[in-house]
């Protein structure tokens, strides 16, 4: 009954936090990009590859913890789904450059920061 109880409070927080984060970015930069899904996915990839790291290499996490962690958390935290969704809508604006900035944008750099999130979790 952990897991469920790990899971659901991981999912409730990392829902908060992405709706947080995003509104307060969206206040702060308008929406004519995408700038809140953008920084929440970024920040996941950075925070999950930090959890994957303590959980892989410093076997800092136990199980029930990277279930509140990287699966509750990080999974309700980011949804890649909207990156494609607002990817199509630019598209369908006739804002390529601006779709190509969101889609490839978010891939590269956030697989950049997984890796810096991989090592921070190794010199934590």
């Amino acid at each position: 009954m952990d897991k469920w109880r790990n899971l659901s409070i991981g999912g409730i927080a990392g829902v908060a936090a992405r709706y947080l984060l995003a509104t307060w970015i969206y206040k702060m930069a308008g929406t004519d990009f995408p700038y809140g899904t953008m920084a929440v996915n970024l920040s996941g990839c950075l925070l999950i590859g930090v959890f994957n790291s303590l959980a892989e290499v410093k076997s800092a996490l136990s199980p029930n913890d990277r279930i509140l962690l990287m699966t509750g958390f990080c999974g309700a935290y980011t949804t890649f789904s909207t990156l494609i969704l607002e990817t199509s809508n630019l598209i369908n604006d006739g804002e390529m450059l601006r779709a190509s900035m969101n889609f490839f944008g978010s891939g590269l750099l956030g697989f950049l920061l997984f890796r810096v999130g991989e090592y921070l979790g190794t010199v934590i």
